[in-house]
């Protein structure tokens, strides 16, 4: 295996790149193409542009199949999936729900929403996941949700997750927000635990531009669901409201673009493999980088993202940031941890624990252009240029 990588990384940087200055690499383009067009001007000309369009249940219908769940609910992001899933599961006030350090805040967010309390769990530096024998510390007898978010890469070890949840009795909400497609052990990430959400924002593997949506197989979670993303109007009398909702429907026109982006799916998904497969081989020799590979124990590196790591702790993701800036390639940097966002610190909500593994990885970890046009020509350009600055 190393020698082939050597072989490929050797084939792929003998090419000098023939770019010229003024070039600009974004971090992410969607791929939107002239039947993604046709098919949100189709929505338009219908006069079906609001939620109660027929592309919605459409969209859902057919994105549940494809992530093999019974039933899907779309939302107006993934952060709406994450509230509305954590309340539809029943939390409540002082119920402790574990959540990764390494993540967006939104896992915080939905928890947080429900006054529920979130329980930090630092990652492992082998995959950027959480840390499942951190997780077994953190259990307690008020620990009555996980959410398992899959982060950037690989998706987490749902078999062991599940595992140890069903023998504590304890909800799993997993966020497979990041790898859309991805598949652990020839199964759907996304597929598993009591309750699923995703993203469709633009950087995602398909996009609404914003949207997002909840999967389940139990019928009476489903019909939960839907009430809470529509204001829970009343069953009898529609004004006289049930429960506490929220307005996190999703749009026809939404729904159009998505029912046209998923057709590429497959297409989408290959080719960002095949560009985070040439980042690594051309990068993965460099002493100063640490990148994931290309595939792990449990599933292959989906690479919504191209994430680097900085081992040379002189020089801070920031800083390699500006560099690359001047030389026309845009990065974004890692996830901030939870324990050190500042607006946590002013509400107390974190004992004042240490997360090393976030925190370095927050400090030293960025990611690199990876859109589907992204050609292999720019890819080794940028290598080179990260290359030469690491040294």
């Amino acid at each position: 295996m190393k020698a082939r990588i050597r072989k490929n990384s050797m084939k792929f940087m003998k090419k000098k790149s023939k770019l010229n200055k003024d070039n600009f690499f974004p971090v992410s383009i969607p791929l939107i193409t002239k039947k993604d067009i046709l098919s949100v001007n189709e929505s338009l000309r219908s006069g079906w542009i609001s939620s109660n369009g027929p592309n919605v249940k459409k969209f859902e219908e057919l994105f549940s199949k494809y992530v093999e769940r019974k039933f899907s609910i779309a939302v107006s992001n993934g952060t709406a999936a994450l509230e509305v899933a954590v309340k539809a599961l029943g939390i409540k006030k002082n119920d402790e729900v574990i959540i990764p350090n390494f993540t967006i805040i939104s896992n915080a967010l939905a928890v947080i929403r429900q006054q529920a309390k979130p329980i930090l769990v630092d990652c492992d530096l082998e995959n950027w996941n959480m840390d499942i024998n951190e997780i077994k510390k953190k259990i307690t007898k008020k620990t009555k949700a996980i959410i398992v978010t899959h982060i950037y890469s690989f998706s987490n070890d749902m078999d062991e997750i599940l595992k140890l949840c069903k023998k504590k009795k304890i909800l799993v909400i997993e966020d497979a927000a990041e790898v859309i497609g991805l598949d652990y052990k020839n199964k759907k990430c996304g597929s598993f635990g009591d309750i699923s959400t995703f993203s469709f924002y633009s950087n995602k593997q398909i996009t609404t531009g914003e949207g997002g949506m909840i999967s389940v197989n139990n019928k009476k979670l489903y019909e939960k669901c839907k009430s809470l993303r529509n204001l829970c109007f009343g069953k009898v009398n529609r004004f006289n409201h049930d429960d506490i909702g929220w307005n996190y429907r999703m749009t026809n026109i939404q729904a159009s673009l998505g029912l046209s982006q998923i057709k590429n799916i497959d297409k989408v998904i290959k080719k960002k493999m095949t560009i985070g497969k040439r980042y690594y081989f051309n990068l993965f020799k460099n002493k100063n980088i640490k990148m994931l590979p290309p595939s792990s124990v449990h599933s292959k590196n989906i690479y919504w993202v191209v994430g680097i790591v900085i081992k040379n702790k002189k020089i801070l993701a920031s800083d390699l940031a500006k560099k690359l800036n001047t030389l026309g390639i845009m990065t974004r940097p890692f996830f901030w941890p939870m324990h050190e966002q500042d607006i946590f610190k002013k509400m107390k909500i974190f004992k004042k624990s240490k997360f090393p593994n976030s925190s370095y990885l927050a400090r030293y970890g960025l990611y690199l252009p990876s859109y589907y046009k992204l050609k292999n020509i720019e890819i080794d350009h940028i290598s080179r240029i990260v290359n030469k600055i690491l040294v």
